[in-house]
């Protein structure tokens, strides 16, 4: 092998700028993370909004602005390869000792890619994979903890440390009943683990700082006795009076899978070394994919890097066919997918149905909307992608006919690096989690249902707890959906799906509008006969109007369905339910939907704040 000699006083320069321009990036990241404890405080909860939404696009914003001084300064495009090989090499040499090398690495690939041309983007020139280990990085500022805190407490001392554990995140408002608040924290945990037991290594381990997400701050951790590991987090939230109260005690991984679901906003956490975050909260929830803890920690570059990775990885170890996905095609996305891979790729199409009056840049826009707004565990995230090359032989002639038909300015088939593999190459594509079409869901109860089926008694009690779950489950998303101000436009089955945790998500976002845009009205009484039985429509119907009490004829034809949503769900049919809800966000409330049920609350007989 030679050895490349790294004498280029210009790819130093141009290596340092880049890294001045991730660090810069990082410490405004940072720093718009740790505010969110004083907003929290302060109940500034608009101010954690936008500092949510605001915080989502600091990474494009620092990407453009490194790449402008690079071709100012050093006219990077026009450098041959050689300067970018080195330029490389010293970029690694300056992750030594970072506290961020892996989303280092991410934003040297952002750069380069938009100065470099696509031929370009290949090992020698881009992090395709990690050049530096995150493995036991460690804070160097001195008196200030690791990632996470430990305690070691005694059967008769466990109290004591649970009031210092929370003590210690140094809140500056005060709890309305933190002693009660703790006692009702060591009364949940002591059934998990057998604390009379105590063995020498027992502790609590914490993550140094707090989880902030709307309304909510989350204290992380885990007990440890022996081993036996318990992972829990602690809602503490505001009450009527303006203290503080620890809301509940969220235990083991299926809580804690909801508390990071994919379908929730990001949260706002002040971290010196990411990637200890996320090896601490892979030991809680083993099942979740690393991509997926940096998403939920507002890393979504580093997210969509480590898909990127997991999918490349799953391609070469898999063999199956690119199809078109299962279920009613829709009529502005062209959906496909791979059967072995949990995830779904969605490409807006270039052509619509008269009913849908929109453009792709107005869909897009959705989308935007979607990944900055509060999804409160009923929107799907989505990862976007630029130009994404495929390997030609995975995808099947039915499918490459059905994009060349629907989105031909998206979809380009050949051998576009001149190696000589034929790929199929997307401009613009979508990828989302893959769930059950609740419609789908919904038939595969009907089925069971329906006279003659010969199904038995168990089957037949099954189906109508699976019929009854989703239509309250489909009801309940879209009054979550409504606090959040978020009206989901078409409201069909086929547009929400069900995820393994049995919650309905809604995924279909080219019709949403804020609830606040809409005008929600009753439907005018018919004033001749003729109006009364005409099919069409006699009232006049403005931009933005909305009338609930048509919902019913396009969601609730099957008599099972409505029987259960006329039981749980009834009012969504009424405009004074929409209209009351736009009265309360426009006179400036912000409601929180939190990520765990009613009863797991201390206090269970109020309502949610």
């Amino acid at each position: 092998m030679q050895l490349q000699r790294l004498d280029s006083a210009l790819a130093h320069d141009i290596a340092k700028a880049m890294m001045d321009g991730f660090n810069r990036h990082y410490r405004l990241f940072r720093a718009e993370s740790a505010r969110a404890k004083h907003r929290f405080e302060t109940a500034d909860w608009r101010g954690q909004q936008r500092a949510q939404k605001e915080r989502i696009e600091f990474y494009d914003l620092r990407v453009r602005e490194c790449s402008r001084r690079l071709e100012r300064e050093f006219k990077a495009g026009e450098q041959p390869m050689d300067v970018w090989h080195q330029v490389k090499l010293l970029y690694i040499g300056l992750l030594v000792d970072h506290r961020q090398p892996e989303l280092a690495e991410s934003f040297f690939n952002s750069v380069t890619t938009k100065i470099l041309h696509r031929s370009y983007f290949q090992n020698d020139f881009i992090f395709v994979r990690p050049a530096v280990s995150t493995e036991y990085i460690e804070s160097e500022q001195p008196g200030k903890p690791g990632a996470y805190r430990s305690y070691y407490p005694q059967a008769d001392t466990l109290l004591a440390e649970v009031r210092r554990l929370v003590a210690d995140f140094g809140l500056r408002v005060p709890f309305a009943d933190f002693d009660g608040d703790t006692q009702r924290v060591l009364n949940a945990l002591k059934p998990l683990f057998d604390h009379r037991r105590l063995r020498a290594n027992f502790q609590v381990q914490v993550l140094s700082s707090l989880f902030f997400r709307n309304k909510g701050a989350y204290i992380v951790g885990k007990v440890i006795n022996g081993f036996q590991e318990l992972g829990f987090a602690l809602p503490i939230l505001h009450n009527d009076h303006g203290q503080l109260e620890i809301d509940a005690l969220l235990h083991g991984e299926d809580d804690l899978l909801m508390l990071f679901s994919f379908a929730r906003a990001y949260f706002m956490v002040d971290m010196e070394i990411p990637s200890a975050y996320v090896q601490f909260l892979r030991s809680l929830m083993p099942r979740k994919p690393r991509a997926e803890f940096y998403n939920a920690l507002g890393l979504a570059k580093q997210g969509k890097t480590l898909f990127y990775r997991d999918f490349l990885y799953h391609l070469r170890h898999s063999t199956d066919m690119f199809r078109i996905a299962p279920g009613i095609k829709g009529m502005v996305m062209l959906v496909f997918d791979l059967p072995s891979f949990p995830f779904v790729f969605k490409v807006i199409k270039d052509f619509y149905p008269p009913q849908k009056d929109t453009s792709r840049a107005q869909i897009r826009d959705k989308y935007q909307l979607v990944k900055q707004h509060d999804r409160v565990g009923r929107m799907a995230d989505t990862l976007e992608f630029t130009g994404v090359g495929f390997p030609r032989e995975r995808f099947s002639d039915e499918l490459i006919a059905e994009i060349e038909k629907f989105a031909p300015s998206q979809i380009e088939v050949g051998d576009r690096n001149g190696d000589g593999h034929i790929e199929v190459f997307l401009k613009h594509v979508y990828i989302e989690r893959r769930m059950i079409p609740l419609n789908m869901y919904l038939q595969e109860a009907f089925d069971v249902l329906k006279p003659r089926s010969g199904a038995d008694d168990a089957q037949l009690r099954r189906a109508n707890e699976q019929l009854e779950q989703a239509v309250v489950e489909y009801g309940n998303a879209i009054k979550d959906l409504v606090a959040a101000n978020i009206f989901p436009g078409d409201m069909l089955w086929k547009n929400f799906g069900i995820t393994r945790h049995g919650k309905v998500v809604f995924y279909d976002y080219d019709e949403i509008e804020y609830i606040t845009d809409c005008h929600f009205r009753q439907v005018p009484a018919a004033r001749t006969e003729e109006e009364e039985m005409s099919g069409e429509v006699w009232y006049t119907v403005r931009p933005g109007d909305v009338f609930p009490e048509t919902f019913g004829p396009f969601l609730l034809g099957n008599p099972m369905v409505r029987q259960v949503f006329m039981r749980h769900h009834a009012d969504l049919l009424d405009p004074a339910f929409w209209q009351h809800h736009q009265a309360r966000i426009r006179a400036g409330d912000v409601f929180d939907v939190f990520p765990y049920e009613q009863h797991k609350r201390f206090r269970r007989d109020r309502s949610d704040p």
